[in-house]
């Protein structure tokens, strides 16, 4: 066997293996796209339900969505109405009510002062307050208006 015989055999024999190894690449390959697309017809059957079943929650919420909205506006316009409502009731009955309150109770405090000897009179110590035509009411006991003992 001549040098040029030997490397023609070894050339053979590494195209052969070449050849080999590409063939099941090529098989492996080949079971791979068949498996993905496999995959991706069962994805496909599966998602095309899932997309009717979320386009048909969306429309659903949005039908919700609408009647909350229709809800909310009624609510402001209940609660502006309310709060018309309660100012008028305010300025229409606050200032006789008040009056009518401060009347009822000057009267009893005056009716249960009826019976009441003179007022014990002032200690020195405490200093009087004037005040222009109006009555200043006597100190409850404890403290005071200002923090003072009385």
């Amino acid at each position: 066997m001549t040098g040029g015989e030997v490397a023609g055999i070894l050339v053979a024999v590494f195209w052969a293996i070449l050849v080999s190894f590409l063939a099941v690449v090529l098989v492996r390959l080949a079971q791979t796209l068949r498996a993905t697309t496999r995959l991706v017809a069962e994805v496909t059957e599966r998602a095309v339900p899932l997309l009717t079943d979320a386009s048909a929650t969306v429309r659903s919420a949005q039908t919700q969505l609408d009647r909350v909205d229709a809800i909310a506006t009624d609510v402001q316009e209940v609660t502006s109405n309310a709060s018309a409502l309660s100012t008028t009731v305010a300025s229409t009955f606050g200032g006789p009510l008040v009056k009518v309150a401060a009347f009822g109770y000057g009267v009893r405090r005056a009716m249960s002062r009826k019976g009441d000897e003179a007022p014990p009179p002032r200690r020195r110590s405490e200093p009087r307050t004037v005040v222009v035509s109006r009555t200043v009411p006597a100190a409850r006991g404890g403290r005071g208006r200002w923090g003072r003992k009385g």
